[in-house]
């Protein structure tokens, strides 16, 4: 109980800190000029706190097995290899491949009908800021987490061994990608000239959540140029028109929380598979 409480704490502390960053400059380079006690204020506010606790929690157990798959499947020269390059290398490299494996998982979350049922949780926010950052089902984000961890353990770039970074590295980056979550949510208008090829921004982030024109691009976290890579990159010079998703998503938590196990065909595939079959074959890239 001391433990939850200390948490809680900080947690609170954390939060503290955003609201004071986030809000005067959601107020003064507002995409889209919105009230901070706006709907759904406290439904993300409970995000915010069970996704700070559950997600850890539950990606231990297959983090660990992940761990000990690999302490007993990768090679010993990979190993050596490794933890034999400089720190940021290897910081560096684990972020890549950290960032290969959520893009797959994160785009596999869209196309997908079953993991869709998760996802969209987050995507039905109908006002982006930094706050839905942390709106996702629990089970989504240690999907795409653990999707993200997958290629740092195999390359051997996150453990088993403390030479190579043990739990630090990704634990590090989860951190980091996190953090830049909040700011790509944010509700300001701001662009970041030729860094946009490569770090993402949001409006990048932005069109990702778009309801309408050109769905299911942009799912890199912070790497835009693996978009790119990819072919599902892009960045108009507009800014959405809506954000959401079509299906009716419920009003509270629980019934939040319940709704990708309840929901018989998934909310929203119907919509998204006539979307897509709306949009142009030269879409993707067309406005890079």
């Amino acid at each position: 109980m001391t433990a939850l409480l200390l948490n809680l704490l900080r947690l609170s502390l954390w939060l503290a800190i955003l609201v004071v960053v986030f809000v005067p400059l959601e107020r003064l380079f507002a995409v889209q000029p919105s009230r901070f006690l706006r709907k759904g204020l406290a439904l993300d506010l409970a995000y915010y706190f069970l996704n700070s606790l559950l997600p850890a929690a539950l990606l231990s157990v297959p983090a660990a097995l992940l761990a000990w798959s690999v302490r007993h499947l990768l090679p010993a020269t990979l190993i050596a290899f490794t933890a034999a390059l400089p720190f940021f290398a290897r910081a560096l490299a684990a972020l890549v491949a950290g960032e290969i494996g959520y893009y797959w998982g994160h785009r596999l979350s869209h196309e997908i009908p079953f993991l869709w049922r998760f996802h969209a949780v987050h995507h039905s926010a109908e006002a982006i800021d930094f706050l839905v950052n942390t709106r996702a089902h629990p089970l989504d984000m240690v999907f795409s987490r653990f999707c993200g961890l997958v290629p740092m353990y195999l390359l051997g770039l996150a453990g088993p061994t403390r030479a190579s970074g043990g739990s630090a590295l990704p634990v590090g980056i989860i951190l980091v990608g996190t953090l830049w979550g909040f700011f790509v949510h944010a509700n300001v208008r701001w662009r970041l000239g030729g860094l946009e090829w490569f770090l993402s921004t949001p409006m990048f982030h932005h069109w990702h959540h778009t309801r309408t024109g050109l769905i299911d691009h942009n799912y890199a976290s912070m790497l835009p140029w693996i978009d790119r890579l990819f072919g599902t990159h892009i960045l108009p010079k507009e800014w959405p028109e809506a954000y959401g998703i079509e299906a009716t998503m419920p009003d509270t938590l629980l019934e939040q929380l319940a709704y990708p196990l309840l929901a018989e065909d998934g909310p929203s595939v119907s919509a998204i598979v006539d979307a897509r079959a709306d949009q142009p074959a030269t879409a993707v890239g067309a406005n890079d």
